[in-house]
Parts: C-alpha cells; structure tokens; sequence
C-alpha cells in the first residue's frame, strides 16, 4: 500500500530565539514586505524565498538515509502570484530554477502539489512572489513522499530532558513540546512521550505530568544520573519505545526538529535504520551560528568538531552543512540533543555514573554508532565561550575521560598522560595553581579505581570543588592602573576574537618545558603581563618572566590577578612526580579494574541502587 508521507513542514512562524534572525526561515527580497498573521501564515507582497536553513529540503540527506528519489511540495496559498521551485546541484553553490508553478486564487483558498525530481540536487527550496500591487498569504506548507506503507518503520518515541532547578528554560520547553506535538497532524501525536527528569525536585511534578509529560523526581546525580533515569524509563517496559532523544534543559526548541526526527526515523532505511541522530547546537547569543553537530575523539584525547562554525544564515553555509560527511571515525553527538535506539541501551548498557563530562562522548565511543544530520534538526543553546570552570573542565574531564580510555580504547593513553603533564605545565606557567590541582585531583581519583567512583557523592564533590574555582570579576572593577601596566589596553577589550593562529616561533616556544618559577627574582620582570585564554587556549597575550599576571576569560568582560607563588609551585610539581610514579606502578591493575567494572556500572541494577530506586 502506498502513503503520502509527511516529511517536513514549512515554518513560517519566526521563534522568539531567532526573533532578530527571519532570514533562519525565509528571506526577504528588497523591497518586498511580509507580515506575520495568526494561525502563522505569512502574508507576501513582493517576494520571499524558502531556501533556509529551517525551510530548505534536505535532498542529499533524504536521499542517502531514505533512498527518496522524488517528493511534493504541497502549499496552502491564498491570493495570486507564483511559486518558483528551485535547487542547488551536486558541488554548485548557485541554485537554478526547476519549475515554475502560477496561482490565481482569488476566490479563496487554493492547495497546490508540485512533485519534484531529487536527482542531482542537494538542497531544495522554493520562493513566493505575489502578483504585481497585491499580497498573496502562505496558509501552511509542507513536503511529502510517496512510499511503501510496508516498508514505514516503526517509531515510538521519548525525549528524556534532564533539569536541576531551571524552571526558566524547562517550563517554556515543556509547554512549547505539548503545544507543537499536539497539533501536528503527522503520526508523531499518537508516537510520543516527553520525560523531565527533575534533578533539584524542584519542579510540581503533579500539574505538569499528563498523557504526553512525565515529570520523574530524582536525586541531583549530575547530566549522567538523569540523562540514565530517562533511559531507564523508556527501556522500563519491553517494546515500549523505539527510540529516546536525550535533551539538554537549557536550551530553546523547535517542535519541527522533534517532528522531523520522527519522520526520519520512520522512513530510514539500510545502516540508517539503527543509526543515531544528532541535533545541531546553534548558538542563543548569535541564532545563525552552528557552533556543533558531530565530534570525534582524537588520538590525543582530544575532542574534535567535524565541522567549524557556520554561519546557517548564508546559502553556502547551509551547503556546506548538509555536505559534509559526519559518519567518522571516533564519534560521538552531545546529550543537548541526541536522538538514541532503544535497542543500543538494551545491548551495550546506560551511561557511566560520570556525573557531568565525557558520559556522552563515553556513549558513542562504547557504542560506535553511525551518525544521521539534518538541516533544522537543533537546538539552541548559550555559547561556551566565558564559561570554563576549573572544577569541571579539569577536574571532571581529566578523571572521566582517563577512565574512557579504559572503558573504549578510545585514545592512546601514553599521549594522555603527556596531555595530563602539557596541561598542569601550562596551568603552572599561567599561575592558574587551582588548575593545575584540580587536574591532579582526577588523575589520582582514576587511579583510586571504579569502587571509588560508585560511592562517590558526586554533588558534594562539585560543590566541594566548586567553591576553590578561581573567582572573576568585571575588568570594570579591576585596578585600572595595574590593567594600564599590564597593556590591557580598550583596543584589547573591544578584541573580542576566539581565534588565535600563533607564530611558528610561538609554538615551537610554548612546547619547550620552561617555566619563570626557575628562575631567580633577579631575571623576572617587575612589569605584569597579562593573558586572555579560552579554557586551555591562550588567544592572546604573554606572561614570560612576569610575577603578576592579569587573566581575562574570553569574553574580556571578566578576570583576575594572579601572582607568583613558588611554594605552591614545588608542591604541585612534588605531587605530579609522585602520581606519575603511581602510575607507573598501578596505571595497568586500575586500567583492569575500570574495564570489569564497566559492565555492572553501567546496568539497571547499579543505577536502580546509585539512583535509591530500590
């Protein structure tokens, strides 16, 4: 039996995110006028063109993951003018016209169906233009296929989002999920279930719970321990749900993504039919910019993006999206929005009880799955930049991911220690002395093995570890004369740049193991330096042979004064000499003892008793 499918449907009405950003939805021709009417028809006079980001047709991606080789644009129109079908071929970044469809329906509304051949073409899109003096409205749209009923999967599907005490973002996402999935005519309606695992109990789980939410109160057991209860849920009953997506709290939602999800899911076909799917994380601050979809591990232990930033605003931008090939080696997809199969949790188990950090990358490395992408497919989350935090991206990464090298092979180990020794050098060289602890502290907490991890308390830990983070404050409440000294100049303040491309004498400079507390007071400068660094990455600056240091975050908004302490110094490089000794003498049992651990941390009955479910 055949189907007429729905695969997407044309957005016209702008979300209040991307409120400064329409051209994510459409773009507006030069003198042109639109208005947005209720019931989110968009009224045209002139011309507005679809080819976006949220309303271009993926025809590579639904090509290569459904084997669809022709679909329908169906319109809704009111009013007279035409419809200018068009696409962008296989390496062109120039779209060229297909078709050309008129409409004359003054007497009312009026649908047109405009098939279109996908052979060739990676993008579809399309254009209105209202006839000359009058406005033509775009009631709804959509795009559909006609496919073999038999060969529709199943898809059953849960969203599991994990919040602790951010009624601000969750709240909003829960009533924008009710209000999107309950009036799509699609089968996603009657296939749907939305989990929010309240983390801080903070949340009246009794109002918000219906026949499409479920509010699960949990202990604060970080990202892992929640994102695990909502699996647990979803693979409680047998058979229940196909699929989970694992979403983040903080984020802003389109309905479509979720629907489009569905879509894709149902009409998947070869590899693609157990594949995972990963949302995009476009940036809140700047709606255009893609910050992520796919990364993978490198070598190192270092993570990758498969592609660097875009801005999904520009045409070439989105061409260059849907291209690009995300089924690598080493990857893995974020938790802020992934889409997950059953079937991969019942095989290969839950996540490790990581608390926050490396449970996702952990994820994909123990399951090493293929990855499916889309246009639209997102989220929208707040940027990192200005957002490290000693105590998570020290402590948290150095322990979990040391331990993901045992669980997965991920990386080579003997290159992790050295990057565990690059990066409390480099701390120490910064006078970032807490870093450069805290890196320590995970080394020794993975040597302590996985019995350790299963009694630790993880939120006492944070908050513990939390109160020694190095304390910013404005650059406007800074010492405007040391700030003067320094060269930290309105023209560095105003350089807000995250991309820093040193010298080849820099590099070569910065892999040598100097370091000033060597040398004599006599050799160093009385003049402070100062630095601005990305995390682990400095983008500007040089603090050699300074005593006093001014650290500004990357946003050069906020910072601190740093200066020398030598004791602390030679404490810390005294307790690196001796982990490493550790090491070498108990790194091969505690590697041992982190991979049999692995089974039984990440099964139903750990996390039923780490979670005080039974």
């Amino acid at each position: 039996m055949k189907l007429n499918y729905k695969l997407a449907n044309i957005v016209c009405c702008v979300d209040d995110h991307a409120i400064s950003h329409s051209e994510l939805y459409y773009r507006i021709e030069r003198g042109s006028i639109v208005r947005s009417l209720p019931g989110n028809r968009l009224q045209i006079n002139g011309t507005v063109d679809f080819m976006t980001y949220v309303n271009g047709f993926s025809a590579l991606k639904w090509s290569q993951y459904a084997q669809l080789d022709e679909v329908c644009l169906n319109l809704v129109l009111d009013g007279s003018g035409l419809v200018h079908i068009y696409g962008v071929e296989h390496g062109s970044l120039d779209p060229v016209q297909i078709k050309q469809v008129p409409f004359s329906l003054e007497t009312g509304l009026g649908s047109l169906a405009i098939s279109v051949c996908l052979e060739n073409f990676d993008l579809i899109g399309f254009s209105i233009s209202s006839e000359e003096s009058t406005t033509a409205t775009l009631v709804k749209g959509c795009y559909t296929a006609t496919v073999d009923g038999d060969e529709v999967n199943r898809v059953d599907l849960a969203l599991s989002t994990t919040t602790f005490k951010n009624e601000r973002y969750i709240i909003p996402n829960i009533d924008l999920v009710k209000e999107g999935i309950s009036k799509e005519d699609g089968p996603i309606r009657d296939h749907f279930h939305m989990f929010v695992v309240d983390n801080g109990q903070t949340l009246d789980s009794a109002s918000l719970s219906d026949d499409l939410v479920t509010v699960l109160p949990n202990p604060n057991t970080g990202g892992s321990g929640g994102f695990a209860r909502g699996m647990m849920a979803a693979t409680e009953t047998p058979d229940q749900y196909t699929h989970i997506i694992l979403m983040d709290d903080d984020v802003s939602i389109m309905p479509e993504s979720l629907i489009r999800t569905f879509n894709l899911l149902s009409l998947a076909k070869g590899k693609y039919k157990d594949a995972f799917i990963n949302g995009a994380m476009l940036s809140m601050e700047d709606p255009t910019r893609q910050f992520e979809d796919v990364s993978y591990v490198a070598t190192t232990g270092a993570y990758r993006r498969v592609k660097e930033d875009l801005n999904v605003g520009k045409l070439s931008d989105i061409l260059e999206n849907e291209r690009t090939n995300v089924e690598v080696d080493q990857a893995y997809g974020a938790w802020w929005y992934s889409c997950i199969p059953v079937k991969a949790i019942e095989k290969n188990g839950l996540p490790m009880p990581f608390f926050i950090r490396c449970d996702d990358v952990e994820f994909g490395m123990r399951n090493k799955p293929v990855y499916m992408t889309m246009n639209c497919i997102c989220v929208w989350h707040a940027s990192f930049e200005g957002r490290f935090r000693a105590s998570v991206d020290c402590y948290q990464y150095f322990r979990n991911f040391f331990a993901m090298i045992s669980l997965d092979d991920c990386a080579d180990e003997k290159m992790f220690v050295l990057r565990i020794q690059r990066g409390v050098r480099q701390n120490l060289r910064d006078m970032d002395y807490q870093a450069a602890e805290f890196i320590l502290d995970g080394f020794e907490d993975y040597l302590r093995g996985p019995e350790y991890l299963q009694k630790l308390d993880g939120a006492a830990t944070m908050i513990c570890k939390g109160r020694l983070n190095e304390k910013l404050i404005p650059v406007s409440e800074m010492d405007p004369e040391l700030l003067r000294k320094a060269g930290v100049t309105e023209q560095v303040l105003a350089n807000v740049n995250l991309e820093f491309h040193p010298s080849k004498f820099m590099k070569y400079w910065r892999s040598i193991p100097y370091d000033k507390h060597y040398l004599p007071d006599a050799l160093l400068r009385g003049k402070p330096g100062y630095a601005v660094k990305n995390g682990s990455c400095t983008l500007e600056g040089n603090s050699t042979r300074c005593k006093t240091l001014v650290f500004l975050d990357p946003t050069r908004e906020k910072g601190s004064v740093r200066t020398m302490d030598r004791a602390r110094f030679k404490s810390i490089r005294r307790r690196e000499h001796e982990l490493m000794a550790r090491y070498r003498k108990e790194g091969k049992s505690a590697r041992g003892a982190w991979k049999d651990a692995m089974p039984y941390m990440t099964s139903r009955e750990f996390w039923e008793q780490y979670l005080g479910l039974k």
